[in-house]
């Protein structure tokens, strides 16, 4: 079968820390001019899926909080929207205003940003708005929240991992400074969920798919799509998981991934 799209995790797979190493970036802009549609899929907000994107094609559809949310660029709107249910949402807010931590909490247009102490303003994103008190608005539900802080994280997969497990994804996940980050989404949403609703709305098989990542959360590409790449600092299971293990992700596994596919068509 020929592939068609390239589906790219950032954090820990197409970035180091929060930079598009230059041999990633020009394999991918080769792809995409070799008719890949490329196919950006983040746990971050969609913000920051589109400026990755921007630096490789005009890109149509990205993948953001985590197969939470898939925009469509070109066409302005949201084509998979799935939120927080209410009642885990304010256990986890109760959590963390009791507690101390970093909580990103991503609604519609914002990202919440909850942690002791204002942060430097001016090392702010645009679409980040810090909060002393996380505050819950049930007609604008969180697509996503990342936490950081060892207590609260033990406190939340204790306490509410399995109270919530029929509706709610809790994953262990890396950060860009390399923390532990536990990322928390609606049950509906995964980048494997996400992945379908992309490759429908682009009318691709999600078969002529190759999907790159390097966690928990990325699994549920690998099993939809028709090849998968593991980078070479991957966890064991995303590594045994994958069709084909890349160098890490700071020595340009996406790259030398892409470029053995440009040039055989396949994977080894």
């Amino acid at each position: 079968m020929r592939y068609k799209a390239l589906a790219l995790d950032l954090d820990g797979t197409t970035l180091v820390g929060d930079d598009l190493p230059q041999a990633n970036k020009l394999a991918l802009q080769r792809a995409s001019q070799a008719g890949y549609e490329i196919i950006v899929a983040t746990a971050r907000w969609l913000p920051m899926a589109q400026r990755v994107a921007n630096q490789i094609c005009r890109h149509s559809v990205a993948i953001a909080c985590s197969g939470a949310q898939v925009h469509d660029s070109l066409e302005a709107e949201d084509i998979f929207d799935v939120r927080l249910p209410t009642d885990f949402a304010e256990e986890l807010f109760e959590v963390c205003n009791h507690n101390r931590c970093i909580a990103t909490v991503t609604v519609s247009e914002r990202v919440l940003l909850k942690l002791d102490g204002e942060p430097d303003p001016e090392a702010m994103e645009e679409v980040m708005q810090w909060v002393p008190k996380l505050v819950l608005h049930e007609q604008d539900l969180p697509r996503i929240a990342a936490i950081q802080g060892s207590k609260v994280c033990e406190i939340i997969k204790n306490d509410l991992k399995d109270k919530y497990a029929d509706t709610v994804n809790i994953f262990d996940s890396i950060g860009p400074t390399g923390k532990l980050v536990l990322t928390i989404t609606g049950k509906a949403a995964s980048k494997g969920a996400a992945l379908q609703a992309a490759c429908d709305h682009l009318e691709i098989d999600p078969k002529q798919v190759i999907a790159f990542g390097d966690a928990e959360n990325d699994l549920a590409m690998f099993r939809l799509a028709g090849a998968s790449v593991a980078m070479g600092q991957a966890h064991d299971e995303v590594k045994q998981a994958a069709d084909y293990v890349s160098a890490p992700n700071y020595e340009d596994g996406v790259a030398q991934a892409v470029e053995i596919v440009l040039r055989e068509g396949r994977l080894p």
